[in-house]
């Protein structure tokens, strides 16, 4: 009963904060306390919103931005973890690639699309490819941390049972990763929403990115902002969906 209640005053003072912000932009724009070409008023963004889902075949959009975000992800996260198990797991790899792959957490990934476009064209899949590396170079040195954190008493432990190598890393050291690895995983999908805005300005294809780049061109900051809040309310439903993944997954972590 009190865990009931608990969840519904969370609701409640969820629901008030997004009440008091919507107020709040509301004052702000209707009473001219700053311009509307930088902050357009609800009912303007609104207006735009309603435009876009009749102009601009807003569902075949946010479906085009979907699929670039879920496919980059699975690819970047199977590459991820082959490159960062190996790492990871191997003295002799990771004393030959650790640094280099660190140091890629310092380029900067978006000035990188147009050299992804000159090595495959103005695709798709160069989209999707870039949307993978720019995740990727964050996550692979997350993996090799998440393998150094597995508990050694557990390793010590299977070592004493006469467990061989590979045994350890399918039964201690793979379920261990994976389950901490999710909440990173999760942590970085509102990255890949950066880079998938920057991949579809690059040649109007079709997607979230190239409806701001339009609402940009055609001085509508109504449309810019509307498209804006698409993308937050994705990026809120992705992260629900990725919490109740995580908890049929790892049921122990949430006992």
């Amino acid at each position: 009963m009190n865990k009931t209640l608990t969840t519904k005053y969370l609701w409640q003072l969820q629901i008030a904060g997004w009440i008091i912000l919507l107020i709040l932009w509301y004052l702000v724009t209707n009473f001219g306390l700053i311009n509307n070409h930088v902050m357009p008023t609800p009912q303007k963004t609104w207006h735009s919103f309603l435009e876009m889902l009749s102009d601009d075949n807003l569902a075949a959009n946010i479906m085009f931005s979907l699929r670039i975000n879920i496919v980059g992800y699975l690819k970047c996260i199977v590459a991820a973890i082959v490159i960062g198990f190996a790492i990871g797991l191997s003295p002799t790899v990771r004393k030959m690639f650790s640094q280099q792959v660190n140091a890629l957490r310092f380029v900067p990934i978006t000035a990188l699309m147009g050299i992804f476009i000159a090595i495959s064209g103005l695709t798709i899949e160069t989209k999707i490819n870039f949307l993978a590396f720019g995740i990727w170079v964050y996550l692979v040195p997350v993996v090799v941390q998440r393998i150094d954190e597995v508990n050694e008493t557990h390793l010590q432990m299977m070592k004493t049972l006469g467990a061989s190598f590979w045994q350890t890393v399918r039964y201690v050291t793979w379920r261990s990763v994976i389950a901490r690895l999710s909440d990173d995983i999760r942590i970085l999908v509102g990255i890949s929403w950066t880079y998938i805005i920057v991949a579809e300005l690059a040649g109007i294809q079709g997607g979230l990115g190239s409806l701001i780049f339009l609402g940009e061109r055609q001085s509508n900051v109504g449309k810019v902002y509307a498209v804006i809040f698409i993308i937050v309310a994705i990026g809120i439903l992705q992260d629900a969906l990725f919490k109740l993944i995580d908890k049929i997954l790892f049921r122990f972590k949430y006992q």
